[in-house]
């Protein structure tokens, strides 16, 4: 693998930011890796002394802030940080998500066309507006909703592809994070920022704070080791809606080819998920957790949906298949286990925040 000289990660002591720092000291290990944080996200602190023992610099830094971001240059900028939560600003001030999500990056932006760094962006699946993906054919199948395929649609049982209308309502979330993946074309054509967007499914892994609204592996996972009580919410109440998802390591091993041969990646703009194959219903992921931990918990039913939710979410990634040999290969079963050892390994640390 070719290293570079010098990354910075923003968010880089979140779950994604933190976890793609380590691997990538791992695989680049002469490469100057820093961390940026502003260490808004409960339970963020505790990546800190993994960073520190690998040889990783941090830095504490809000990436709403200019002079925040420690001295360039870098050669990449890997733009991890967001308010992640598909429910933020409802019911609240979108101040923070608007601020963070979308001026953050135009502010990442800058600082990579001053130090002429390359970029690579992680954006999400929640840029696909909810009234395509809800508006299209499903069956109700004994533990899961499932696509139906439609002859020239965008969206089939496999999942959603990048052709899919783009000219709806999307979630605040998920509009911040378009608006972002727009801003970087601008900067592509009028500075010649080189850069590569990933549209991320669900990612899961150790070491990440699973909340309800953000991280339902990992929420999973917790309420069943400690023992306390879940709801399915919406659709029902049966817990059948479906999320593909995406290992954390598998997300780094992509992001390290990407590094790697950056000049075949540059422009690159495309769904990264588990697909249909690394998917699960809520129904199912608790069977998961019921076979892995060995603990059944009670779980209620809430038969009013959410704002902003969805009944189903599978990517199709074909079009990353077809450039590369990359491929997710850790399922359903192994990141559910993953998890559990982890939050066994640090139940001491992690029990005041369940």
């Amino acid at each position: 693998m070719t290293s570079p000289e010098s990354i910075l990660i923003t968010g880089g002591a979140g779950f994604v930011g933190s976890s793609l720092a380590l691997h990538l000291k791992t695989n680049f290990p002469r490469t100057r890796v820093v961390c940026m944080d502003n260490l808004y996200r409960r339970g963020s602190e505790l990546n800190l002394p993994r960073l520190q023992t690998a040889g990783i610099e941090f830095v504490t830094g809000d990436i709403r802030r200019a002079p925040e971001f420690p001295a360039g240059p870098f050669e990449f900028i890997i733009e991890c940080s967001a308010e992640p939560s598909v429910l933020a600003g409802y019911g609240e001030s979108p101040d923070y998500l608007m601020e963070t999500n979308l001026m953050g990056t135009y502010r990442c932006l800058e600082k990579a066309r001053e130090w002429k760094s390359k970029t690579i962006f992680l954006s999400t699946s929640r840029v696909y507006p909810i009234s395509v993906l809800e508006k299209h054919p499903w069956t109700e199948q004994p533990t899961r909703f499932a696509w139906n395929d439609v002859s020239g649609a965008a969206i089939s049982s496999r999942g959603v592809t990048e052709n899919c209308p783009m000219t709806a309502a999307r979630s605040l979330y998920g509009w911040t994070k378009f608006a972002s993946e727009s801003l970087i074309e601008e900067y592509r054509s009028g500075f010649g920022l080189r850069a590569v967007t990933n549209r991320c499914s669900v990612i899961a892994g150790p070491w990440q704070m699973g909340k309800a609204d953000q991280g339902v592996v990992a929420l999973w996972v917790f309420r069943h080791y400690f023992g306390k009580p879940l709801k399915y919410i919406g659709y029902g109440g049966t817990g059948k809606q479906v999320r593909d998802v995406l290992h954390v390591a598998d997300l780094c091993d992509l992001i390290a080819e990407q590094i790697s041969n950056f000049e075949n990646w540059e422009g690159w703009l495309g769904n990264v998920g588990g697909g249909l194959e690394i998917s699960a219903s809520l129904l199912e992921l608790t069977g998961f957790c019921q076979k892995i931990i060995g603990r059944e918990i009670p779980i209620a039913s809430e038969t009013e949906n959410r704002q902003a939710d969805l009944r189903i979410f599978l990517a199709d990634s074909s079009k990353l298949f077809s450039r590369t040999n990359w491929r997710p290969r850790r399922g359903m079963e192994k990141i559910v286990a993953d998890v559990f050892e982890w939050v066994r390994a640090n139940e001491k640390e992690l029990k005041p925040l369940v």
